[in-house]
């Protein structure tokens, strides 16, 4: 069910909507990955969390402009934050990518997703959303670096931009290691289209 948002137009238009990511916004969402964050974006460390995987279930999202074409995406990710102080996963959720399109830059659709996939997180019953980012405009959200201070990403990453988010107070206390993937793998057929 899309969510009406966005400044209104005269004509009482919404800007635009948010809606959940469907099968068919796949091609447009990667296009619009592509522009916002040049082709070397699948070799980020947070790549190595995505690969082969499904994002969490529910907590994949995209806005369309008024003619349905999409103009934002987010999704977020099952993995987990390293090992609590018993040995035990800290189960958590990965934020990103959050992209969009350029030339609706401004409208507040970035930050529209990023309240919308946060709600929807807290509302599912996660207790953690971990990202890597721009602090300054992540902050704004929530996130901060404190409690990513003992845990890491698989592969390079600068340690200002890696934060977090509770959802559950104290969920992170006592956090250490390493970031894993975890949750619903893709199918079998589309990992061997896309290899």
């Amino acid at each position: 069910m899309a969510a009406v948002l966005g400044a209104v137009h005269a004509n009482f238009a919404p800007a635009f909507v948010l809606d959940v990511e469907n099968q068919g916004d796949v091609a447009a969402r990667e296009r619009l990955l592509d522009q916002a964050m040049g082709r070397n974006r699948r070799r980020k460390s947070s790549e190595k969390l995505r690969r082969g995987r499904l994002p969490s279930e529910g907590l994949a999202f995209v806005a369309r402009d008024d003619s349905g074409r999409v103009i934002g995406t987010v999704r977020l990710w099952d993995i987990e934050a390293g090992i609590d102080t018993c040995g035990r996963p800290v189960k958590a959720l990965l934020l990103g990518p959050l992209a969009v399109d350029p030339a609706h830059e401004g409208k507040g659709i970035g930050g529209a997703l990023m309240r919308h996939a946060i709600m929807e997180a807290k509302m599912r019953g996660h207790g953690a959303i971990l990202l890597v980012g721009d602090a300054a405009y992540y902050e704004r959200f929530g996130f901060f670096a404190d409690k990513t201070q003992h845990l890491v990403m698989p592969g390079p990453f600068e340690r200002a931009r890696f934060l977090s988010l509770e959802l559950v107070e104290g969920w992170l206390d006592g956090a250490a290691g390493m970031l894993t993937a975890a949750g619903r793998k893709l199918p079998l057929q589309a990992l061997r289209k896309a290899a």
